[in-house]
């Protein structure tokens, strides 16, 4: 019995050893392989000319387009879409899978995330070289996971999927992407499937494409899926669950072992690759408030990273982030109040501080150094500053004394900020009230003649008997010079005449 009972011991560590080899072994395809494939043919990868000039990595505002391998690229800054750098941006080519990022945020957008799919026969037909999520005819799967498995690891019967999920089949849907290509504004893009795989009337422009992430990039759960770098898909009914690695792993993954391409800075977003369009990485990065969109077509295997960051690098020492606050403490407001104790070394001097008032939303402005200058000394062309009090002291450290509202310059909606005291500021003991004070009383007094103070008999009688007195010195000095001209007129003389 005991015999019996080793013997199976032994029979279950076997086989549990020999599950977890086989559980290893199957992961192998998915993780070891970082890079989506092509479907046919080699890939000439281009090379730096000769006469190049060095790039040096110290001065990344030195960048020029013959440091870039790839033959077509743009850099723009993620919020306006202003470009930033360019090399050929305008030529035509062919964009391999970086397709799907366009396949990837109509699914976002047009579908349900909790829909279990079907993996179909026209969606499985796929040349046997191209890249894949090895998907089976049959296997269901839930769509949100779909999305991640073909965005992580360039599945092309994952895109024909989302296709036909969307749209019924690849050729209806490559209509609603070239309607959403041209309402994102591009003008040379026509897509005839929803991978990339290689058709001659299958083209875009680093331009456009650049339109396109820049769209798909402010959708929140794009984004999340864009920057994922593994994705643990669960178990189907034809497949056990399994890690899939991102393509982008070596531009993304901080974690990967040797790794001379990854960027601390990198978000995102998808490669391509084939021997009609070379080797293709649409790029995002963020740093400081900063954030880029890069696209370099036809590039080298490992020239698309380099470029990627050459462009990121040089976007970065460009421009700068800022907001409305932090322009306004360039050259905060000040003002003079009145009424102040004697002992205030600043003689009442008052620097106001900025703060969002509740519900306000953050503004982030993007623009160059030089752009930023421009607006902080500008600043009162964008903004409308309203007191809510007088300047008379006393005066509480963070009391508000009025409101700035700022315009953006780019027509968006205003933003409100409270102004407020950055110190407290004492009265001065029996000071007299301000004109400020008075008026507020006048006005805040229901009756019509208002009560004859001191100070309001003051205000009256010092300027009534200042211009009495100088009408009376006036009057004295005419009759003091009439009574000299009347002095000084000689008397006639008498004469007879006959």
């Amino acid at each position: 019995m005991h015999l019996r009972w080793k013997y199976q011991q032994r029979a279950i560590s076997l086989f549990l050893v020999l599950l977890i080899i086989g559980a290893t072994c199957f992961a192998i395809p998915f993780e070891a392989v970082a890079e989506d494939s092509t479907e046919t043919g080699q890939i000439i990868e281009p090379v730096l000319a000769n006469d190049a000039e060095p790039y040096d990595a110290e001065k990344p505002e030195d960048l020029l387009e013959e440091q870039l391998y790839a033959k077509s690229a743009i850099l723009i800054e993620a919020s306006s879409g202003e470009v930033i750098f360019e090399k050929n941006p305008d030529e035509i080519m062919y964009p391999a899978s970086t397709t799907k990022i366009m396949t990837a945020i109509l699914g976002i957008m047009m579908g349900d995330m909790n829909q279990e799919v079907v993996l179909s026969d026209s969606a499985a037909n796929i040349p046997s070289d191209s890249s894949t999520i090895s998907l089976d005819v049959g296997e269901t799967i839930k769509f949100e996971d779909l999305l991640y498995a073909t965005m992580v690891r360039s599945g092309n019967e994952g895109a024909n999927l989302i296709a036909e999920t969307i749209s019924g089949d690849n050729a209806s849907f490559a209509v609603l992407m070239n309607q959403a290509a041209a309402l994102y504004g591009c003008t040379s893009t026509n897509f005839v499937n929803p991978s990339g795989l290689h058709d001659d009337n299958h083209y875009t422009t680093a331009r456009d494409m650049a339109k396109i992430a820049q769209a798909a990039m402010q959708n929140e759960t794009f984004r999340k899926i864009a920057k994922t770098y593994n994705y643990s898909l669960p178990r189907s009914n034809l497949h056990r669950a399994r890690v899939l690695v991102s393509t982008s792993d070596a531009f993304l993954n901080p974690n990967r072992e040797d790794n001379d391409y990854y960027y601390p800075y990198s978000t995102g977003i998808k490669t391509g690759s084939l021997s009609t369009a070379g080797y293709c990485f649409v790029g995002s990065a963020e740093k400081d408030g900063v954030e880029l969109i890069s696209v370099v077509l036809y590039s080298s295997r490992r020239g698309r990273w380099r470029d990627t960051e050459k462009l990121m690098n040089y976007g970065f020492s460009q421009f700068i982030s800022i907001t409305p606050e932090e322009l306004y403490l360039q050259n905060p407001l000040t003002i003079e109040t009145s009424g102040f104790s004697l002992s205030d070394n600043d003689l009442g001097r008052l620097e106001l501080n900025i703060e969002p008032t509740e519900g306000t939303r953050t503004v982030k402005i993007v623009a160059t150094k030089a752009e930023v200058e421009s607006m902080a000394k500008n600043l009162s062309k964008t903004i409308l500053v309203e007191y809510k009090r007088d300047f008379a002291a006393p005066i509480e450290q963070g009391e508000t004394m009025g409101t700035m509202t700022y315009y953006p310059p780019d027509g968006g909606s205003a933003v409100v900020y409270n102004l407020v005291a950055d110190r407290t500021i004492l009265r001065r003991e029996n000071a007299p009230k301000s004109i400020e004070e008075i008026e507020a009383e006048v006005y805040a007094d229901p009756n019509p003649f208002p009560g004859f103070t001191p100070e309001i008999i003051l205000i009256m009688i010092v300027p009534a008997g200042g211009l009495y007195l100088a009408i009376r010195s006036l009057l004295r000095l005419t009759n003091k010079a009439g009574r000299r001209r009347k002095a000084k007129t000689p008397k006639p003389k008498n004469r007879y005449y006959r």
